[in-house]
């Protein structure tokens, strides 16, 4: 064989080589194994100093800390009544945990994971997200409102929405909050210094949105619904349908991944799908990875390259379990 085609032959080596990787933006690198957790599984928080992972099995009654590294189980807090969502503020190292059966918000140390105070929400408490610089903590609850805590977990007023919320994104460099309700078929936005819904945006014809992420630098929101199963990006400016893109179904979680430009939708379907980001206006699902049905809700963390997806317990055999993925630089 002669150079030229020695070198034609290593190029398309190359060329098959590197749509291979761009086909497999998520690599399974291990799995971590909860072998007596039954049911459900919902969301899941990251300690990063001490590379800690918190579960909520919520159909286990029961929040699993699970060690990174070392790709073992650490402890087991029980006792709970369906845990929803799960928080770790690191600066306090505390570990906030709502309830969806007897909504509360019970606070735990996260050493010894004593008890330190119980919060009554009355009813539902859900999904649970930290305002780092202010140092409070919101709970999605009830019929509609979000619960406003100090790490101490003194209540600092409520925001009354007119659905149950489900996920929830904060600004970081602003003051709105998004907030998908399904049930009212729309995304509240509100201002938390205001503590007041200040705007209603609609999903162009699409429902039961309930993940949400946010790409704050490019002024979009990517909500997830589920009737049909396709991911809708808005401006956050304002509140247009910028574009709608099909999807994985009964997605849970969703996350955008600003290093890569790439967003990452876990569905109960029994796959992640990644989208990548060619500019704010468009997008294009460049791989559809399969995991198991009924694995929808996950866990992306940027500072590890890493998305955790949770996956039930399936049959007699299979234990449930933390899928580790590698996200491709």
């Amino acid at each position: 064989m002669n150079g030229a085609r020695i070198g034609i032959v290593l190029l398309s080596l190359a060329t098959v080589w590197g749509q291979s990787r761009a086909s497999e933006p998520l690599k399974l690198e291990t799995t971590i194994s909860m072998s007596d957790v039954q049911g459900r599984i919902d969301h899941l928080s990251v300690d990063l100093n001490n590379q800690r992972l918190f579960v909520a099995a919520l159909g286990n009654n029961s929040v699993e800390v699970l060690d990174i590294k070392g790709a073992k189980r650490l402890h087991t807090i029980s006792g709970l009544h369906e845990p929803q969502g799960v928080l770790y503020a690191p600066g306090e190292n505390r570990l906030f945990v709502a309830n969806a059966k007897d909504g509360t918000c019970r606070i735990y140390d996260a050493s010894s994971f004593q008890l330190l105070k119980t919060i009554e929400y009355g009813e539902d408490a859900d999904n649970i997200r930290f305002d780092a610089p202010a140092k409070q903590v919101y709970v999605g609850y009830g019929g509609g409102a979000l619960g406003v805590l100090d790490l101490s977990g003194n209540k600092l007023g409520d925001i009354k929405l007119d659905a149950h919320p489900e996920s929830f994104q904060l600004e970081k460099k602003g003051t709105r909050i998004f907030v998908n309700l399904p049930d009212s078929r729309k995304i509240a936005v509100v201002d938390r210094k205001k503590k007041a819904v200040v705007g209603q945006w609609e999903t162009g014809g699409a429902l039961a949105n309930f993940p949400m992420a946010l790409d704050e630098a490019n002024h979009r929101l990517f909500a997830v619904c589920r009737k049909p199963a396709v991911l809708i990006v808005l401006n956050t400016d304002s509140g247009a349908v910028i574009a709608k893109i099909p999807t994985v179904g009964d997605s849970d979680d969703v996350f955008y991944d600003p290093t890569r430009k790439q967003i990452y939708a876990s569905g109960g379907e029994g796959a992640i799908a990644v989208l990548e980001q060619r500019d704010p206006d468009h997008y294009q699902e460049i791989a559809r990875i399969p995991t198991v049905k009924g694995a929808r809700t996950s866990l992306f963390v940027s500072e590890l390259g890493r998305l955790f997806l949770a996956v039930r317990k399936q049959g007699s055999e299979d234990a449930a379990a933390i899928r580790v993925y590698a996200v491709s630089q």
